[in-house]
């Protein structure tokens, strides 16, 4: 996707106040639903409780699934 079309996408979110941090959620909510990370790294890298986190991925309407043990090793490239 095209830098310029993921800041358009970005901009148009509620949450957060700027563009980095929107395209950040975007990158790490991608990464979640694609489990390449699980709930704890994805809420530890956007900064927020895991509590909060899941709460603002509810809002988002985000489903996901969580990690088995046999995706931790993906995970483990994110750090």
């Amino acid at each position: 996707m095209e830098s310029s079309a993921l800041k358009e996408i970005a901009s148009g979110l509620p949450f957060f106040k700027t563009v980095n941090e929107r395209e950040k959620l975007l990158g790490v909510v991608g990464a979640l639903v694609l489990r390449q990370v699980s709930l704890s790294k994805a809420a530890e890298i956007m900064g927020m409780g895991k509590e909060a986190f899941l709460e603002l991925l509810d809002a988002m309407r985000v489903e996901f699934s969580y990690l088995e043990e046999s995706d931790v090793k993906t995970e483990v490239k994110w750090q």
